[in-house]
């Protein structure tokens, strides 16, 4: 029997607590004689198992604790809060509030900019038929490779559509998109 590394790993639990049939033990064994990966998980496993097993407690030396905490006090750096730390959080704050603010004014006050789903179809004529998907944002025109959730579509007027708050679809409505 060939067995992987994969159903090693799988088994590596039963195969420590002796609750595998025979035939998968054998192989197991075989392969973790030519494979030290996984020589190395069952070894480490069988480890872990074992310290996890032992009730046995170990203590520390008298003041250990003491001089861990004295060398960690040693390694910190003292003064952690100064003028030049406070300064360069408050350039970071500002620049960053300054970047979201002029992308904002950048965006907006373009709409050219501004991606197709955010345009109006103020030229859609009112009485064209489109479909809508019951959960969607968008009406498309009956066939378009776009529309999601075939079965659940409804057919209404396009004025209808945009008066129930869906926008044209930008592939297939794009002649009828004109910026806002």
């Amino acid at each position: 029997m060939v067995i992987h590394c994969e159903e090693v790993w799988r088994e590596v639990s039963n195969y420590l607590d002796g609750e595998i049939d025979p035939s998968l033990r054998t192989a197991i064994d075989e392969h973790v004689r030519g494979c030290q990966r996984c020589a190395a998980v069952l070894d480490g496993t069988r480890n872990v198992i074992q310290l996890y097993g032992d009730e046995r407690m170990l203590e520390v030396p008298l003041g250990f604790s003491q001089r861990l905490h004295r060398r960690l006090d040693d390694q910190m750096p003292q003064n952690r809060r100064t003028v030049l730390g406070w300064l360069v959080a408050a350039a970071a704050a500002v620049l960053v509030a300054g970047t979201i603010e002029l992308s904002r004014l950048s965006v907006w006050g373009r709409p050219d900019l501004r991606s197709q789903m955010a345009h109006h179809g103020n030229g859609v004529p009112g009485n064209l038929m489109v479909v809508v998907a019951e959960d969607g944002r968008l009406f498309h025109l009956a066939g378009c490779s776009f529309i999601h959730e075939k079965d659940k579509l409804r057919t209404m007027t396009a004025a209808q559509a945009t008066h129930d708050g869906y926008t044209p679809c930008p592939r297939c409505l794009k002649k009828y998109l004109v910026s806002t």
